[in-house]
């Protein structure tokens, strides 16, 4: 009974939180252009932190992105705080003015994004590899629904929220600068 409960507890306080959402008022007039902010080199620092707050895992990530006119490409190599790393490659093509799609190893389908003034919300379900209490790495699979607000003309904020099974787990912070 007391797991009921605790579970139920998680439940209502997931339901509670606040997220974004396209209906938002936008706050400066900037526009970003996904395929520019990321066409070049770029650092990002970021962090996952658990439905309750606690940070479970940081790293910083290395990007090199390629814009040929119609399809983004973006490798992006993880180091983790603990020293394990991965390499990440995603392949993005404009479908629209301001709509994207897009693939990755370990993305279920196709990722799709739209582009909103300073705005970008991006969705898409993945098996990421995650080390488990005993630092081998299983594969769990999550669904991200991504947010992403241009700060300044060399900076972008990214806040992803994640769920599994379709219930809240957590969510990543990450800090983008184009070098």
């Amino acid at each position: 009974m007391r797991l009921f409960l605790a579970a139920l507890l998680l439940l209502l306080l997931a339901a509670c939180t606040g997220k974004p959402n396209a209906d938002d008022p936008l706050l400066s007039d900037r526009r970003l252009n996904l395929e520019e902010f990321f066409d070049g080199r770029l650092v990002a620092r970021g962090q996952f932190q658990d439905i309750l707050g606690t940070v479970r895992r940081r790293f910083e990530v290395k990007i090199r992105g390629d814009w040929d006119g119609r399809r983004l490409r973006l490798v992006e190599d993880f180091v983790y705080e603990d020293g394990s790393t991965e390499q990440r490659v995603w392949t993005l093509t404009k479908t629209g003015p301001d709509s994207w799609t897009g693939t990755a190893p370990g993305v279920i389908g196709r990722a799709t994004g739209v582009e909103r003034g300073d705005t970008f919300n991006w969705r898409y379900t993945i098996d990421l590899p995650v080390p488990d209490a005993t630092g081998k790495i299983e594969t769990v699979r999550v669904s991200f629904d991504d947010w992403m607000w241009l700060t300044g003309g060399k900076r972008l904020l990214n806040r992803a929220y994640m769920k599994r099974y379709g219930v809240d787990v957590g969510d990543v912070t990450i800090a983008f600068e184009k070098l």
